[in-house]
């Protein structure tokens, strides 16, 4: 089994050297991909000189902060060049707790895009304020109603794809970003009749650095429901 697991980084020296020991300790089959946006803090020189001693750590430096969207685009297209079956995506910031992994995995042997999710057993979230986990529970909630599409946290971001799933999904023609993304890329695989799970997670806030959410990101997942829903009912997906 060949896994590629992709992290998009921008400053995150405080977590990155850590994250890849937890994540590689959980099999020896696992690879990790850092996607670097020129991260001013060093997070690429980090990843470059554990590099030189570990082989199954791989690095795709780009020009500046291009955003977390094109970083997994460009991650997904490299996988897909190099022969992983099957590829995860996870954030750099220990929200997503690297001994989940092999629980992904597993589900993905009878499954197409496994979901590491939140909200399919209660809710599972450590140190976030009232007011963004309300806002995160009913906007997945939003994103159910208006596309119909059966997941409980469309916007979660730990997940593992089949290859058969990206080699399906026209990669270039992914322009969203953010919350949107996933949201985007669960939709695509869900309306070419791949099969999604999800598993129970926690996810904990944030350990080191600082969070990279915006109003921004926020309103273009709102709007990318609507934009999703338009173009299935055109058959334009």
């Amino acid at each position: 089994m060949k896994v590629l697991i992709i992290v998009p980084t921008y400053n995150e020296k405080e977590n990155i050297a850590r994250l890849i020991k937890a994540v590689l300790r959980q099999d020896d089959s696992l690879e990790m991909l850092i996607i670097d946006d020129n991260s001013p803090d060093g997070t690429g020189a980090i990843v470059e000189q554990i590099m030189a001693d570990e082989p199954r750590i791989h690095i795709i430096k780009r020009a500046g902060k291009l955003g977390l969207g094109s970083a997994y685009v460009a991650g997904f297209k490299y996988a897909l060049k190099n022969g992983y079956e099957y590829i995860m995506e996870m954030d750099a910031d220990f929200s997503h707790n690297p001994d989940d992994i092999p629980k992904l995995l597993e589900a993905a042997q009878n499954s197409d895009l496994v979901i590491g999710s939140r909200y399919c057993d209660g809710i599972n979230i450590i140190n976030w304020p009232i007011e963004r986990l309300l806002i995160s529970y009913f906007a997945s909630k939003y994103v159910r109603i208006i596309t119909g599409m059966p997941v409980k946290d469309p916007t979660g971001g730990f997940k593992c794809f089949n290859r058969k799933v990206l080699e399906k999904i026209d990669l270039d023609n992914i322009r969203s970003e953010g919350y949107s993304f996933q949201i985007e890329m669960n939709y695509k695989a869900w309306m070419k009749g791949f099969k999604l799970k999800e598993v129970s997670i926690v996810f904990t806030e944030r350990m080191d650095g600082h969070s990279k959410m915006s109003r921004k990101i926020v309103y273009e997942a709102a709007w990318m429901v609507w934009k999703l829903r338009l173009l299935a009912l055109l058959k334009a997906l």
